[in-house]
């Protein structure tokens, strides 16, 4: 009984001076950001906030159904979903080492002698169940399950980026599919533009009018704009087998949206840079892979000191198996157990532990400034492709113009046919052009979207992290 009370007494002195180990990052200082982006103006006043489902503010149902098939069937997506059910049970293991080890055994045996004069007892059996906890005196089980704990929400927050990545990726795959099937038949009408030229050209050698040097030119022309065409519709299958890819489907993937025309150009609204602290799941990933190994750091430490374990067991046994329990017998225990040598290999993991968190330390700090980056070069593009859309817009009519007048000019002689394939060669280059600005404005609030989160909240990503510590069943 005695050493009952002092096995007791010495467990609660020791646990009720436990050490508390802090996990959190010494250092989580962010690169200081601007207060405002420099083409803010683009993305301010009427422009709406981005939500969850933007993808469905550039008004297409094809679009809408490729991102639905994306995110139930992206094999990428489905990894990172299964890495999420990795760390949970990481978590889960990790909880559970916070609590008693509890173990059961029976056994039987018989000995019986085979020459000689031995003593033998014959037939045996045994029972017992044996309990151990160490005591968690450096706070190593509770860094282990913080670090479970933040290694799962990085976990979380990496399935997030991906289904961010996978939904941009199809919204600008998309884009550009289209965009090239728009080019493509743009150019047939340039091609059989040409070949009406090319007519009118041949009617006038026939005539006496023109020289055979005029018909070459023409037929050269007419060449180059179907060789044209051959390489856009090569790259839109291209583009179609790319947007099959990121839904998870082998071939191509049938597209029937022919023009970007009727798509709705959205207004979104940037925000502040430092918004994006707390808008994008890539960066709040780097944020819990660092606190994962601050907390690293602090178990290693803890495993250089002494570990305290509590033992406790009860057992019998006897000759009959009816009388197994007759005559039980308990033991109680204290263990000290510490590291004495072990050619620096524990404090080799405690190095090991300190340089990965200064790593991860530079990885969230670049992923912020990454995000920065990101989204200051999408307000740069809007801005820029704006502009050019504005004066590509007055191209585009005085080309055509241009084009009228040197055919008119062409059919009554009063010109040479190099001025009617220079006015078409400009005309075929500022519609081709015009498509390439419309897909490149709407690709430019996809990537704004992407670098701006994409309407991704932290609170609804950190719902699973709390439940995943403890063991099934068992709230601590």
């Amino acid at each position: 009984m005695q050493m009952k009370v002092s096995v007791l007494a010495m467990a609660s002195a020791l646990l009720a001076s436990g050490c508390a180990v802090d996990t959190r990052p010494a250092d989580m200082t962010v690169p200081a950001l601007p207060a405002q982006w420099v083409a803010a103006g683009l993305a301010t006043g009427a422009a709406g906030a981005v939500q969850e489902d933007w993808w469905r503010s550039f008004g297409s149902a094809e679009l809408d159904a490729l991102v639905e098939r994306a995110r139930a069937q992206s094999h990428d997506l489905a990894a990172a979903v299964a890495r999420v059910g990795q760390a949970e049970a990481v978590a889960r293991a990790a909880g559970a080492a916070s609590w008693p080890a509890l173990t059961g055994q029976l056994n039987a045996s018989r000995e019986g002698r085979i020459d000689g004069h031995a003593s033998v007892a014959g037939t045996a059996y045994g029972t017992g169940l044996a309990a151990s906890y160490e005591i968690d005196f450096w706070g190593r089980q509770r860094a282990d399950r913080e670090g479970a704990s933040a290694s799962l929400q990085a976990s979380v927050f990496d399935r997030d980026t991906v289904r961010l990545s996978v939904t941009a990726g199809v919204a600008n795959a998309w884009l550009e599919a289209v965009s090239l099937r728009e080019r493509a038949a743009i150019g047939e009408r340039q091609w059989r533009g040409a070949e009406r030229l090319l007519a009118l050209v041949e009617s006038r050698v026939r005539a006496g009018a023109a020289l055979p040097l005029e018909q070459a030119q023409q037929r050269g022309l007419v060449a180059a704009q179907r060789r044209s065409v051959e390489a856009l519709r090569q790259a839109s299958q291209a583009a179609e087998t790319a947007v099959a890819l990121l839904i998870g489907q082998a071939g191509g993937v049938a597209i029937g949206t022919a023009s970007l025309a009727a798509l709705r150009v959205p207004s979104i609204d940037a925000g502040l840079p430092a918004e994006l602290l707390v808008r994008r799941p890539d960066i709040a990933r780097a944020e819990a892979r660092l606190v994962a190994a601050q907390a690293d750091v602090a178990a290693a430490r803890a495993a250089l000191l002494p570990s305290v374990t509590l033992s406790a067991g009860i057992s019998s046994g006897g000759e009959r198996l009816r009388h197994v329990w007759d005559n039980p017998v308990y033991a109680l225990a204290v263990g000290l157990a510490a590291p004495i040598f072990d050619a620096g290999r524990l404090a080799a993991s405690r190095d090991q532990a300190l340089a990965q968190r200064e790593e991860l330390l530079a990885g969230y700090r670049a992923a912020i400034v990454a995000a920065f980056g990101d989204t200051a070069n999408a307000l740069n593009t809007l801005a820029g492709v704006d502009a050019q859309a504005r004066a590509q817009a007055d191209e585009l009519a005085e080309a055509q113009r241009a084009l009228t007048l040197a055919e008119s000019r062409y059919r009554a002689g009063a010109d040479t046919l190099l001025t009617l394939i220079d006015a078409q060669r400009t005309l075929y280059a500022a519609q081709d052009v015009a498509a390439q600005l419309r897909a490149q404005r709407l690709q430019a609030s996809v990537a704004l979207y992407k670098a701006l989160g994409g309407g991704w909240s932290r609170g609804a990503s950190t719902v699973t992290a709390a439940r995943a510590t403890a063991p099934t069943g068992v709230s601590p």
